[in-house]
Order: C-alpha cells, then structure tokens, then sequence
C-alpha cells in the first residue's frame, strides 16, 4: 500500500478536520435518506473510509495541537 505523508500547521488541521465533519454528514445524511440500493452502498463504503480518516486526523491533530483545533465556531469574527 502506497502511503502519503503530508505536514500541516493548525489551521489547516482544522480546516481539513472540518471539511471531513461535513462530508462525513452529507454521506450520512445520503444513507438514511437514499432508496438506491446501490448509490447507498457506495455512499456508505465511503462513509467508513471518512469516518477512519476523521478518527485517525483529529487524535493526532488533538495530540499535537490540543482539543482546540476541534473547535469550529465562527461566531466571535
């Protein structure tokens, strides 16, 4: 398996954790709205695949840059 690694600084790490959030909602969103049999299959394979990446992404990034970078809230700009 081929591997990529790539560094970021923390305001990437949350724009990257909050793009998976999102994504991880429309697909789930998808599933439970969708009767494509097949589209919901496929839609849930990379439901799996989103949620083990958003996993993996958010304990390293709350490892290195602390549980703020979960923190998404915009209403103080």
């Amino acid at each position: 398996m081929k591997r990529l690694e790539v560094v970021v600084i923390e305001s990437e790490a949350k724009i990257l954790l909050e793009a998976l959030i999102l994504q991880e909602r429309s697909l789930a969103e998808f599933c439970a709205s969708s009767t494509d049999e097949d589209a919901v299959a496929d839609a849930g394979n990379d439901l799996v695949e989103v949620r083990l990446l958003l996993k993996r992404l958010s304990d390293s990034a709350v490892g290195q840059f602390g549980s703020g970078v979960l923190n998404f809230d915009r209403s103080g700009l």
